[in-house]
């Protein structure tokens, strides 16, 4: 499962496990920014690892400059690229991994286009000949909540990318 953060994956999570999927945890997240966000968020997903108990693996690199390149105009779909650059590397990896399937924590936010996520999951699968478990994860959104603060895990604010970081600043001038 491509994990954005640990707050998202842990309904995921809970969900597969309750059907008896055993999940691997993927960080692959080149569109987080800043340098300190990207690190919040990676260590918040090796606490919830360690808690946990599950096996992650990891593409550690925070590449903004690739990211950047890769979404080009930011006002032109710039959301669709971003989740089709982590799926493609996501349904790549599960693959030579051997893996059965993948899927993507990214399902659970309401704050992400549902849809848009099942199409280029279903395109990536297709593309690396992996099935993409597609599930609506949204329905666990506000239980994973109070969890998480149970957990003590850190509380991203935005989606990550510069983009939706500027905006949030922004909305509060």
């Amino acid at each position: 499962m491509h994990m954005c953060c640990s707050n998202c994956g842990l309904y995921p999570m809970k969900s597969l496990h309750s059907k008896g999927v055993d999940v691997k945890g993927f960080w692959f997240n080149p569109n987080i920014h800043p340098l300190a966000e990207y690190r919040e968020r990676l260590d918040s997903l090796e606490k919830l690892r360690r808690l946990w108990g599950f096996e992650v693996e990891y593409i550690d690199h925070y590449g903004l400059d690739g990211f950047l390149k890769t979404i080009g105009d930011p006002d032109d779909n710039r959301c669709l690229r971003c989740y089709a650059m982590r799926l493609d590397k996501t349904a790549e990896t599960a693959r030579k991994m051997g893996l059965n399937g993948f899927t993507t924590s990214l399902l659970v936010s309401p704050y992400q286009n549902f849809g848009a996520i099942a199409e280029i999951g279903r395109e990536m699968g297709e593309k690396h000949s992996i099935p993409f478990y597609l599930e609506d994860f949204r329905v666990g959104y506000k239980e994973s909540i109070p969890l998480s603060r149970e957990l003590g895990l850190y509380r991203q604010k935005y989606c990550g990318c510069v983009f939706s970081e500027a905006e949030r600043r922004a909305k509060k001038r």
